[in-house]
Parts: C-alpha cells; sequence; structure tokens
C-alpha cells in the first residue's frame, strides 16, 4: 500500500489568541494543551509506522524559523515556503505539484488540537482509501454542540465500510439552523481536513480554478530548491488567485465524499474553545503558565499568566490572559472580538 503524505499547512497571523499568540509566534508553535507545540502534535499524528510519509510542510518566510526549530533534523520530509499567503487553495496545489501524481495527500491544519490521535489515524486510512478509489474526502467531525462558528457537511449515502457521499457543503449556520443540524444526526463539522489523490485534486483544480492551477504550477516550475526547503518563483506565485479549497473544490467537485470522525477535536479557535480543550476542576476552572493563581468562588475561569501572580474572586465565564506587559480579560460571550483589539492588530 502506499504511503500518505501529511501536508501541514502552517500559517496564522496570532490575532485570537493573543496576548498569548501573536504574529510572529502564532498558535500553532505555541504549547496550548500539553507539552507539544500544536504543530509538533500534528506531525507526531503521522508516524511512519501508521504509513505516512514523511510530512510536506506549506509555511510563510515569518514563521520559518519555528518550522526549522520544531520539526527537527530527523523528520525528513520538505518545507515549501509561500512568497505571499494566497489561501488554502492556492498552499495545496504547491504541495500537489510537488508530490507523485499518484500520492494521496493528507491535508492537516497545523493549530487544532486532536485528544484521540488513534481515532484520527483510523479515519486518515480511511479517507486515504477512499482517495485511492478517485474520492475528494473531508473528515466529518462529530457534532457535539450546536456551534455557529463551523461549517458543515451533510452525509449522503454510504461508500464502502465507512465512508459516505458528501450530500452538501453549508456555510456557518445561526443558532436555530445549528440546533436543526444538531439534532438531525446527519451534519458533521467540517474541521478542514481532507484526503485526495494528487493527480485528482489537480484535475479538479483545473476545471474549477484554472488560473490556480496554471499559476501555482509555473512558480513551482521555476522554483529552487535550497535543502529540503523549496521556494517556488516569487512574482509568479504572487499572481495566484486568492481562494479556499473548500470553495474552490470541494463544493463544486461531483466526486466529494466523507469519513466520520471522532476524535475529540477543536479547532482552537479562540480562547474558549482553548479552554474547553484544557483540564479543569470541579468548578470547571483551569489554570494555565508560570505564574501563580488563586481563584475564589470562581466558576468556569480560565487564567494564563506568564509570571503576576492573578487573583480572581467571585467571577463566572471569565478569562485572564497575561503576557509580559500584556493583559486580556474578557468574558466567554466576548471571545470572538479580541482579534479586533488594538493590541492584537498591532503586535
Amino acid at each position: 500500500m502506499s504511503k500518505i503524505y501529511p501536508v501541514i499547512l502552517c500559517g496564522g497571523s496570532g490575532t485570537r489568541l493573543w496576548p498569548r499568540s501573536r504574529a510572529s509566534k502564532p498558535k500553532p508553535f505555541l504549547p496550548l494543551v500539553g507539552e507539544s507545540t500544536l504543530f509538533e502534535a500534528a506531525v507526531s499524528r503521522c508516524p511512519a509506522e501508521k504509513g505516512f510519509a514523511p510530512p510536506v510542510v506549506v509555511t510563510g518566510h515569518k514563521h520559518l524559523d519555528h518550522v526549522e526549530e520544531q520539526l527537527g533534523s530527523g523528520e525528513g520530509g520538505q518545507i515549501l515556503v509561500e512568497p505571499v499567503a494566497r489561501n488554502t487553495a492556492a498552499a495545496i496545489a504547491l504541495a500537489a505539484c510537488r508530490l507523485p501524481e499518484d500520492a494521496v495527500m493528507l491535508v492537516c491544519p497545523s493549530d487544532h488540537h486532536i485528544g484521540n490521535p488513534h481515532a484520527f489515524a483510523d479515519a486518515a486510512l480511511a479517507a486515504a482509501d477512499l482517495a485511492r478509489e478517485g474520492w475528494l474526502v473531508s473528515f466529518g467531525i462529530e457534532a457535539t454542540a450546536p456551534e455557529t462558528g463551523f461549517g458543515y457537511l451533510k452525509r449522503g449515502e454510504a461508500i464502502g465500510a465507512k465512508g459516505f457521499r458528501t450530500a452538501q457543503f453549508v456555510e456557518k449556520p445561526d443558532l436555530e439552523t445549528a440546533k436543526g443540524f444538531l439534532a438531525e444526526g446527519i451534519y458533521a463539522w467540517n474541521g478542514g481536513i481532507f484526503a485526495f489523490r494528487v493527480k485528482d485534486f489537480l484535475n479538479e483544480l483545473q476545471m474549477h480554478r484554472p488560473q490556480i492551477a496554471s499559476v501555482v504550477a509555473e512558480a513551482v516550475a521555476k522554483g529552487r530548491e535550497e535543502g529540503r526547503r523549496f521556494h517556488p518563483d516569487a512574482d509568479t506565485f504572487a499572481s495566484v488567485e486568492s481562494d479556499s479549497v473548500d470553495y474552490a473544490v470541494m463544493e463544486n467537485t461531483q466526486h466529494a465524499a466523507m469519513v466520520p470522525a471522532d476524535m475529540n477535536w477543536s479547532d482552537i479557535g479562540n480562547w474558549h474553545a482553548l479552554h474547553e480543550a484544557l483540564a479543569r476542576d470541579e468548578n470547571g476552572n483551569s489554570v494555565r503558565g508560570s505564574g501563580k493563581t488563586e481563584m475564589v468562588d470562581c466558576r468556569n475561569v480560565l487564567v494564563d499568566s506568564d509570571g503576576p501572580r492573578v487573583s480572581v474572586i467571585g467571577l463566572e465565564d471569565v478569562i485572564v490572559v497575561v503576557d509580559g506587559d500584556d493583559i486580556m480579560i474578557t468574558t466567554v460571550a466576548g471571545v470572538q472580538k479580541v482579534g479586533k483589539l488594538d493590541g492584537a492588530a498591532n503586535q
């Protein structure tokens, strides 16, 4: 059986977990859940003994040092350096142009938390089997709450033992619609994890977004090797249209499939999501960081301090973060606005 190539997309502005995460060192490179960083965990979930090839990492110049440091010298693989960010369709096309046409790509964001890596590996192997049959496969992550911040996948008829056709891609719903999805039981979250053969992806991209397909191929043809790094031609790549893989390919293909994945997944998309991924005490409180923390009569409070003592009394559903000279305090209801703060925007 041919190996599965993990393609790890590594970027981000770091604003939604400010002040701990910053543009200079966004969340993939931070140990937010456990001792490993999210990027290190993404790499370790794809070991050779499970049938995975060395990783292909797609990143930008400003994150290159973090990738090199955390990938280590023993992992092998490739680091593809985007001259500019052009969204996920171009990033995945860049990796596809550097792999054999019959290879199965497993596209993974670098900044997600997956609490059950064994379930992830099982879903990846099932998705790869479908991909070898010509399907473009999404992970359908079990919906455990009526989330309005995620897109959804509607499950269609079964394909083989573990897969289904994707009957519909659904944009982020309002709360009542999300509650209906949860009750119906055939909708899953779209977590942005995909599997497909290189040639199938490139054919679909050429069909639906020919500009992206042709310009990325040209940028790769004109690119240069630098050890395990590869630099596509900067001027050519800069002219690529910016589009997500969902809009460019997955919502247009007639060969969209999904595999269910119940793997304790979180996109760690804001401070509340991080709090939910962490261990809590009997009152729902969590403490991170090296600072001393005292809580009295608190419920569902997260304190993350890198040194200063933090004392919290009588609060509920609140997050307190101390990073150097920056202090951020928000209610759970306000976490989506963190990235709009002046501190986050001008870090």
